[in-house]
């Protein structure tokens, strides 16, 4: 099977791209970077610029499933022309695969995206379903609706669409792992507000078995990609803190101190989304990391 992956590069493109190539599938991969592109003969590299609405229809050539990735970093301050760029690398990467699709012969059945658990209100009280469909004005939520309803149109093609809301992503190589580890390293770390903002987490390796797993399953529709384990922020600093053996006592982080060094980007820190993963375990998906102490051991106990 060929599989084209946009952001096959990042944090969680890297994860999916190793674990398909072991299981005997060739990737396609689109890059907006001319230098990254490799011809391999079971991994190759084809130019896009969704800005310009360019895209090498050859990425197309025998691909039964693409997974779409691409958007840019939501782990940089929020300035008003950063916040636009995190809106439309979404939304116009997937109008240009929508056009690609619409215009040009191929045998594409499936389509799996990356979505994200931010389109949940911040809510101390509430669990979350996929069905849940009362959204906020915040950015965050604003910007997955759009990037959905842009995947969305896909399925007007007769393809199989299905998105994996995300939620924390626990890896030593990227995402916020490596922030909150920082000051627990130094031997300062302490929970952020009142720590008692719920973390809907998954382990890196949970989170690209559960492509592979949509992927061969031909799964449509909307799955929450978190353990079936959320834990509190105090919780999961506690416990990274205790796995590195490092003091844990400082007082908790005030909100305001965060928004200051953050600006609005802090809102990540600090909201709360309890995730209901009962969905995709219907399916039949087993989760490997079912605890944030055995997530974090395998990641951090040397």
């Amino acid at each position: 099977m060929k599989v084209l992956i946009t952001g096959a590069t990042g944090l969680v493109g890297t994860a999916i791209t190793e674990l398909l190539l072991q299981n005997g599938m060739k990737i396609n991969y689109l890059t907006t970077n001319k230098n990254k592109i490799e011809h391999q003969p079971n991994y190759n590299g084809f130019y896009w610029s969704p800005e310009s609405g360019v895209i090498d229809e050859n990425c197309l050539i025998g691909v039964k499933t693409i997974i779409h990735l691409a958007g840019a970093s939501i782990a940089k301050r929020w300035t008003s022309k950063y916040k636009q760029e995190i809106i439309e690398s979404r939304v116009l990467s997937a109008n240009l695969l929508f056009n690609a699709l619409k215009n040009n012969p191929h045998q594409v059945k499936q389509v799996i995206s990356a979505s994200a658990i931010g389109i949940y209100p911040d809510s101390l009280k509430n669990y979350y379903f996929e069905d849940f469909t009362k959204f906020n004005d915040s950015f965050l939520s604003n910007v997955v609706v759009k990037w959905e309803e842009s995947v969305n149109q896909i399925e007007r093609l007769n393809i199989n669409v299905c998105k994996l809301r995300i939620g924390l992503v626990l890896s030593t190589k990227g995402g916020a792992l490596p922030e909150i580890l920082k000051p627990i390293n130094l031997g300062i770390g302490s929970a952020f507000g009142s720590g008692k903002q719920m973390q809907s987490w998954i382990h890196i390796h949970d989170l690209a078995n559960m492509f592979l797993f949509v992927l061969q399953n031909n799964l449509h529709g909307i799955y929450n990609a978190v353990t079936p384990s959320p834990v509190t922020n105090y919780e999961l600093n506690h416990a990274a803190a205790k796995i590195l053996e490092k003091p844990f006592f400082m007082p908790n982080i005030p909100r305001f101190f965060m928004k200051l060094i953050l600006g609005e980007m802090h809102t990540l820190l600090f909201e709360s989304q309890n995730v209901n993963a009962q969905k995709i375990k219907t399916a039949g998906f087993e989760f490997q990391y079912k605890s944030i102490q055995s997530a974090l051991k395998q990641l951090l106990e040397k």
